[in-house]
């Protein structure tokens, strides 16, 4: 299940969120929050030392009991919004792409130091959900 503290006035596309948990087998609760851009630029100078917005962040649990939550992630929508924009595609999509990083960072992988396995996990969720780039290809791409 996901627990979703929306901070905004937009809604999210949460029954697919659901059917991406479930394609990935996670028993577990996840904790989901959407927030401002002054938000999640708080939580990234406190917890990652960068004072600016991100577009999402993840903070996983230490599983002590299996009844725990998985994690945490925060997305914010004014870089879901602005990002949407750019890429010239749904608020949704966006949203729906920024919630399948932070799942996958909270089940364990991690694009900045695993070889590519986050990039094709990704891909599998992008083509099986029928969305637009990734992430970590969109800002390969930038780089």
């Amino acid at each position: 299940m996901i627990l979703v503290q929306n901070d905004t006035k937009n809604n999210i596309p949460l029954a697919l969120f659901e059917k991406i948990v479930q394609e990935l087998n996670i028993t577990q609760d996840i904790e989901l929050l959407i927030v401002d851009n002054e938000t999640i630029t708080k939580l990234n100078a406190q917890y990652r030392n960068k004072n600016y917005p991100t577009d999402v962040l993840s903070f996983p649990l230490e599983a002590v009991t299996p009844q725990m939550p998985l994690g945490s992630i925060v997305i914010s929508i004014d870089k879901a919004k602005e990002q949407a924009l750019k890429y010239q595609h749904s608020l949704d999509d966006e949203l729906t792409l920024l919630f399948i990083h932070g799942l996958l960072h909270l089940i364990g992988y991690d694009h900045e130091n695993d070889n590519g396995q986050m990039r094709q996990k990704e891909e599998e969720l992008i083509k099986k959900f029928h969305l637009p780039n990734s992430l970590i290809i969109r800002n390969s791409k930038e780089n």
